[in-house]
Order: C-alpha cells, then sequence, then structure tokens
C-alpha cells in the first residue's frame, strides 16, 4: 500500500450556505456578512440557539403540513376506481386475505364502486408485479374498511407525504445543513403536479419513488461514513451499515415494480467507482485497496437487496394457492431443474418460474394505450396522464356553466415551471460534473439515470406512461435546488450580488406557487367549467 501525505481536497461549492450562521470550514471563522439587510436581519433572528431550533424545526413541520393538505384534501374523490387502481386496490384486498393475487368476477369494478367487495374467489390471478407495493394499499383498505375509497388512497398519501420529508433530510445533507434549501427542496416536491397527484391515486409507482429515495439518502450518507473511516484502515472498510440500508431499500423498491432493480444495478456500480475515487483521494495508490473495497460495496449491497425483494412475496411463499406457486410440481420431470441447479428448492424454482412469465409480460406489453408516452421526453411533460375525466352537464350537480357545461379531472400533470426548470438543471449539472467534478452532480444525474434511462433504451416500444417519471423526480427536484443554491449565493457576497440572487429565488419560487393554485383543480378533481378545464391545456398533446 502505497500513501501520499497530501491534504484532502475540499469540494469547491457549498463550503458556505446560503444561510446566516452556516457554513464555513471547519477551523475558518465565518467572515463578517457583506450581504443584504434581509441577511443581517435573518443572522439576527437566528442568533439564539431556541429560535435557530425553531427554524430547523419549525421550516420543514410547515412544509410538510403543507404537502399533507394538498395530499389528503377530498382524497376520496372520485368514489370510484380510476385508471389503474381497478388492478392495484382490488388485488390488495384479495391479498391481504389470501396471502397471493385473488381472481374477482367479470365486471366486478361496478359492484366494487358501489361498495360490494364480496366478487372475488381464492382462484389466483396473474398480476403484473410483485406484491409488496399492493400489501401497503392494504394497510390503508383494513384502517378505513374496503368502501372507503379514501383507504384504498389513504397509503399512496402517507407515502407521498413522507417523501416530501425524506426530501428536505436529504437536501439539509447535500447542501451543507442548510434549512432554507432543505425546505425549498421539500416545497417544490409538496407541490409539483405529478408528485400530488402520484400521491392521491392507488397506484404503485409513488412506493417505487419513496423506496428509491431512501436508498439514495442511504448512498449519500455513507459517503460520509466511509471517507472518515478510509484514511484510519490499512484495508476496506468492511463495515458499511448505510450501504446496508441502501440495498434493503432498493431492494424493497423492486419488490413494489421490477424497476427498483434498475436502481440497485446502477448504484451498486456508483458504489464501487465511487469507493475507488475515495482512494484515490485519500492517497492509496495502490489498486489492491479499492479493488477490495468495491468486492465488500458489493457484497454488502446486493444480497440484502435479494433477501428483501424474495420476502416481498413471503404472502405468496407460505400459502399454497397463488400463481404457480407449485409449477414445478405439477410435472416434475419437465419443469424441475436438473444437473447442477436440481438441488434448489421447488419453491426458488417456482418464485423464478414465476417472475420469468412477469418479465415476459412486462416487455411484450405493445397495447395501444391514448396516454401512452415517449419516454425521452418525460420531463417535458408532453403528454400527461388521464388519470379520471367526467362531462358534467350544466344544471347537473351545481353547474352552472352555460356553453360547454362542466369539467372534473384528475390528470398528471406535472408544474409546468418545475418540470421545465428541472429539464435545464440536468442539463446544467452535466456541465458541471465534466467542467468541475461536483460528486453532487453526479450523484444526482445517477440517480435520474437509474430511474429513467432505462425506459428509454430497453423499453422505448412498450406501453409506457409519462407517470413513471415519478421515480426520478426527487432528483430533478435537487436539481433545481443545487442551482438555486448557487444563484442565492452566500451571505458573505456582495450586496448587489446577493440581492439579485434573493430576488431571482423568490421569482421562481412565486411563479411555481402561483402555478399550483392554478392547475389544482385539474390535480384534485375540483368541478370547473369546461372552458377553464380548456384554458389550462397549453399544449394540444395535453389533451
Amino acid at each position: 500500500m502505497t500513501r501520499v501525505n497530501q491534504p484532502k481536497p475540499v469540494d469547491p461549492a457549498f463550503d458556505e450556505i446560503v444561510e446566516p450562521g452556516h457554513g464555513g470550514l471547519p477551523d475558518e471563522p465565518e467572515p463578517e456578512p457583506t450581504g443584504t439587510r434581509l441577511d443581517a436581519w435573518w443572522a439576527a433572528r437566528l442568533a439564539t440557539p431556541l429560535n435557530r431550533r425553531l427554524w430547523d424545526w419549525g421550516g420543514p413541520i410547515a412544509v410538510t403540513l403543507l404537502a399533507a393538505v394538498l395530499r389528503l384534501w377530498h382524497l376520496g374523490f372520485p368514489n370510484s376506481l380510476v385508471f389503474d387502481e381497478t388492478y392495484y386496490v382490488k388485488d390488495a384486498w384479495t391479498l391481504s386475505h389470501l396471502g397471493y393475487e385473488g381472481a374477482w368476477v367479470a365486471n366486478a369494478d361496478r359492484d366494487f364502486n358501489a361498495g360490494n367487495a364480496s366478487g372475488w374467489s381464492s382462484k389466483p390471478e396473474f398480476v403484473a408485479h410483485p406484491p409488496l407495493g399492493k400489501w401497503i394499499i392494504s394497510l390503508g383498505e383494513h384502517l378505513t374498511g374496503i368502501q372507503s375509497s379514501v383507504g384504498w388512497r389513504l397509503s399512496t398519501a402517507v407515502v407521498g407525504i413522507m417523501a416530501v420529508v425524506l426530501i428536505i433530510v436529504i437536501a439539509k445533507r447535500l447542501f451543507g445543513g442548510s434549512t432554507l434549501l432543505g425546505c425549498i427542496a421539500g416545497l417544490l416536491l409538496a407541490v409539483d403536479g405529478s408528485a400530488i397527484v402520484m400521491s392521491r391515486v392507488a397506484l404503485l409507482d409513488n412506493f417505487v419513488m419513496f423506496f428509491a429515495l431512501l436508498g439514495v439518502g442511504a448512498v449519500l450518507m455513507d459517503r460520509s461514513y466511509r471517507d472518515l473511516r478510509i484514511p484510519r484502515l490499512k484495508g476496506p472498510v468492511l463495515w458499511r451499515p448505510w450501504l446496508l440500508a441502501a440495498g434493503l431499500a432498493f431492494g424493497l423498491c423492486a419488490g413494489v415494480k421490477w424497476s427498483g432493480f434498475y436502481f440497485l444495478a446502477v448504484f451498486g456500480v456508483y458504489a464501487v467507482l465511487a469507493d475507488f475515487v475515495a482512494y484515490r483521494k485519500a492517497g492509496f495508490l495502490a489498486p489492491t485497496e479499492g479493488i477490495a473495497q468495491a468486492f465488500v460495496s458489493f457484497v454488502t449491497m446486493v444480497p440484502i437487496a435479494l433477501a428483501a425483494y424474495v420476502a416481498a412475496w413471503s404472502g405468496w411463499l407460505f400459502t399454497s394457492g397463488g400463481w404457480d406457486r407449485h409449477w414445478v410440481e405439477a410435472n416434475p420431470g419437465q419443469n424441475a431443474w436438473h444437473g447442477l441447479l436440481s438441488w434448489v428448492p421447488y419453491w426458488a424454482q417456482n418464485l423464478w418460474h414465476y417472475n420469468t412469465e412477469l418479465y415476459g409480460y412486462s416487455i411484450n406489453l405493445h397495447a395501444t394505450h391514448p396516454y401512452q408516452s415517449n419516454s425521452l421526453f418525460w420531463t417535458l411533460m408532453l403528454r400527461p396522464t388521464s388519470m379520471f375525466y367526467q362531462s358534467v352537464p350544466t344544471g347537473q350537480n351545481g353547474c352552472t356553466a352555460a356553453q360547454f357545461g362542466c369539467a372534473r379531472a384528475i390528470t398528471d400533470l406535472g408544474n409546468p415551471f418545475i418540470w421545465w426548470a428541472g429539464t435545464l438543471a440536468l442539463l446544467g449539472l452535466v456541465y458541471v460534473l465534466i467542467r468541475n467534478r461536483d460528486w453532487r452532480a453526479g450523484l444526482l444525474l445517477t440517480a435520474v439515470g437509474a430511474g429513467w434511462l432505462p425506459w428509454v433504451i430497453l423499453y422505448h416500444g412498450r406501453t409506457i406512461f409519462t407517470f413513471y417519471s415519478i421515480a426520478f423526480e426527487p432528483y430533478l427536484v435537487l436539481a433545481i435546488v443545487y442551482f438555486i443554491a448557487k444563484t442565492l449565493g452566500r451571505a458573505t457576497d456582495a450586496t448587489y450580488r446577493r440581492t439579485r440572487g434573493i430576488a431571482a429565488v423568490s421569482a421562481y419560487l412565486f411563479v411555481v406557487l402561483a402555478a399550483t393554485a392554478f392547475f389544482w383543480p385539474l390535480w384534485s378533481g375540483v368541478q370547473t367549467s369546461y372552458e377553464f378545464w380548456r384554458a389550462h391545456m397549453w399544449l394540444r398533446s395535453w389533451i
């Protein structure tokens, strides 16, 4: 092992945070502020420990409460299954009773919407996704009763609120402990239309987003844990609890939808490369340390992820009636594995076979759908998904619009000023990564790539929808916050520089909030005139 005695390089960005009272290098006094009067006022307010705690807790709590209101208000509308709820809500109910998804009678939706959920049997149903997301949906169903449409969607709403809390924590960690930047990140996710809609319908993608975000947060925590220990050791860091947590989170993500495995694969490679770079920066030039650490990182993440995925199938494994549960036993001579794999227990062979069927179904899904979209343009929101639309004639249900009547809609349309700005921010991160090699840019681009690129590269011709992009939306938001921090500058910047930065960010946030107020009826099913709804269709492809 060769060690070069050199100081550890300091990250060039975010050494001092936009909030007075934060930042500065560890052993340096904070410079005297030269910013605006607002900076001086804010620094005075946060000068006492009590006020600092009130801000550090009160700001995130306020953002979380806003997210809760936007997701829980009138959650039960409509009191009928919308879009793919017809699969997940009903499958969750039978799964919680049988341990596997049972079959429903033909035209069951009509009775189910009327409160009659008895039209199912113990006959197994072939389903397209692993069970974990449906287990989570069933928690809300049993809490309120299956007749309550609030119960169908309660779990996704709660997870959507928790995601706002999580992105605040991650943003603070990513940007030097700034509560302001954490609250801005939480606010952008809290008020975005896609995040709101996906928290108000009982689909699986919100769970994919949440577990992936947990995993990315754990990878971020592992960076600090690893960097503190590398200089003290003569070999690899063997105990990586945060990397273990990341593997668990990505495994649970895959237990909701298979796309979670892409997060595992991408961040497995990321961990290996990041470890190698960390050893180089710490002055260990012999390749053996980097290779050994890469092996440790891989072994830490992957086995627990696979164990978590298999555990998600526990209901299917510990019961006997699920689809293909005894596929091998039905014809062991033809179906059982032979030779070197003959020792594998039948339950594992059956699970493998069922998963190959799921994969074959998924990649061959080419049915035409009016709201399918091109994954390459997801961040531009060119083809949002209509989850629900109802025309209301004049004189019915309180509609007083004379000419074209009224409309009620739930449309997975993101706030344009978040998604379009996020697209620009991603391009900016590419430039920052190439020019400055900022690890933050690399982490965020890796996360976006894990959630987006598989759909662009592997499943471009499949039937896919824009709402799948919720899986990587948090990193789009964090990309915006990265450049918001750059725009705000530091409290020690010249007054004119600081003033312009604060004004620009304030104007942007005002536009975002105004757009949320403007589009809110289309995200929550509020009844409006048809002309009002039509005025929101800025692009023809949104209709």
